[in-house]
C-alpha cells in the first residue's frame, strides 16, 4: 500500500471521509459503489466497485464473439476502465495502447454518460476520439460506441473499431454493437 499522511477518524456511525484529491484521483463520484477488503497486516482496502469486472470472463468472450462476427476490434468497457479486448493483437498493431485495465477517456466516460451511440470514421471527416486516457495518437478509421445500460444507469461502453483506411460502420455493425450492449445491460440487471 502507498501511504498518503492523509489521517482521519472515524465517526460515532463508522464513517469515514475519502479525501477530496483521493476521489479525485480515482474517479471516485458522489453515489459509485465501492468494494471493501482486508489485507493480512490488518489494512482495510476501498477497490471501486464494477459490475461489468464482475462478469470479466464473459465480457472477454463476448467481445471475441462480436470480433469474429464483424472482423474489427471489440472492446468492452465500464466507466473507468478497459475490461474486455478482441482482435487488437499487438504484432499486428504495435500502437495500439488498448489493454485490460488502462483508463478510459475521459472523453470516453462523457459519451457514455450521455447514453447515445456515437458513429465516427474519418471517411467523413469526423474526428476521432481517445478511447483510453493513455492515447498518444488518433489511431483508428472508424469508432462505434454504444453504452451499456443496466437499471437505467448507463454502467459502460461496447466499442468497434477498425484500422482500415476508409473504414466506416453500417447497419449490420449498428446492430451487433446494440445487441452486445444491451445483453451485457440484462446480465448485469439480473
Amino acid at each position: 500500500m502507498k501511504a498518503t499522511g492523509i489521517v482521519r477518524r472515524i465517526d460515532e456511525l463508522g464513517r469515514v471521509v475519502i479525501p477530496k484529491e483521493i476521489r479525485r484521483t480515482l474517479r471516485i463520484r458522489e453515489g459509485d459503489a465501492l468494494e471493501i477488503y482486508t489485507d493480512r497486516e490488518g489494512g482495510v482496502i476501498l477497490k471501486k466497485y464494477s459490475p461489468i469486472g464482475e462478469i470479466g470472463d464473459f465480457a472477454k468472450e463476448y467481445a471475441e464473439s462480436v470480433h469474429q462476427s464483424v472482423g474489427c476490434i471489440a472492446v468492452i468497457c465500464d466507466k473507468d476502465n478497459i475490461v474486455a479486448v478482441a482482435g487488437a493483437k499487438r504484432n499486428q498493431f504495435p500502437n495500439t495502447s488498448i489493454a485490460i485495465d488502462k483508463p478510459i477517456h475521459p472523453e470516453l466516460e462523457g459519451v457514455i454518460d450521455a447514453r447515445e451511440k456515437l458513429n465516427l470514421s474519418s471517411a467523413r471527416g469526423d474526428n476521432m476520439m481517445h478511447i483510453t486516457s493513455l492515447d498518444d495518437e488518433m489511431l483508428y478509421t472508424a469508432e462505434l460506441i454504444v453504452p451499456i445500460l443496466a437499471s437505467g444507469d448507463a454502467i459502460g461502453a461496447v466499442i468497434l473499431l477498425s484500422k482500415e483506411p476508409g473504414a466506416t460502420f453500417g447497419v449490420t455493425e449498428t446492430k451487433v454493437a446494440e445487441t452486445a450492449a444491451s445483453f451485457m445491460g440484462k446480465q448485469l440487471e439480473n
